[in-house]
């Protein structure tokens, strides 16, 4: 699996050290600015070796680097979030270039299956109205996006679940946490809380390495549900 980083901040370093270990290798990074051989722009003529694209970027860069990305023939990972409202934008350009995509707000696969927790106990308690839900996110305190993707796909998850009451949502950045997600439902005179807590960063890029090697030649738009058989 020939993998082109799109981007060389902590994210993008990970999944350049752990690719190894998924049969994976870095064959080029777009990075500018970056002082190393494989970096170069985003229209590189070298990045056509490339199997699949990896983006760890900014929001604001999403639209412009997958429809290039795609425009060449390239299948993309996208873990870069605070994109959602230019989801119809992206899908149509994926469409059109008919190249494969794995996009979600988070590639923990802890997060998966805790989102998959989350809404099976959001529909047991959707009946007993004397329970109220929250959620609570603690992310670092560079994250741009509050509440996160994340936060609000869990939020998401527990409403299609037929959870119908309002649910308070709170997000908090502090120093240097990973990501924390909480979530509770609160009686007269008991609670119930499930947390899912990221010890490092290195959830996220195994789970971006395990997508990339999913999709290998799918085409279309998917999820971490999909590539972990929850679809």
């Amino acid at each position: 699996m020939r993998i082109l980083l799109v981007g060389h901040g902590k994210m993008g370093r990970l999944i350049r050290e752990l690719a190894p270990q998924y049969e994976g290798e870095v064959v080029g990074i777009v990075d500018p600015q970056l002082k190393d051989p494989l970096a170069g722009g985003l229209d590189d003529p070298r990045w056509s070796q490339a199997d699949v694209a990896i983006d760890f970027t900014m929001p604001d860069a999403v639209m412009g680097n997958v429809t290039a990305l795609a425009g060449r023939g390239l299948n993309i990972v996208l873990g870069t979030t605070g994109w959602q409202s230019h989801q119809g934008e992206l899908k149509a350009a994926v469409a059109k270039a008919g190249t494969g995509i794995v996009a979600a707000p988070n590639f923990s696969t802890g997060v998966v299956l805790f989102e998959a927790m989350v809404a099976h106990a959001a529909g047991l308690l959707a009946t007993q109205g004397e329970f109220g839900a929250w959620l609570h996110e603690v992310h670092h305190a560079m994250k741009k996006d509050a509440p996160s993707g994340t936060a609000l796909k869990l939020k998401q998850a527990m409403e299609a679940a037929g959870y119908s009451r309002p649910i308070d949502v709170a997000a908090s950045r502090v120093g240097f946490v990973p990501g924390t997600h909480t979530i509770g439902f609160d009686g007269p005179s008991e609670s119930i809380t499930l947390t899912h807590t990221a010890r490092d960063r290195s959830a996220f890029a195994r789970g971006a390495l395990q997508a990339a090697r999913w999709l290998g030649q799918r085409r279309g738009w998917f999820d971490m549900q999909d590539v972990l058989g929850l679809r």
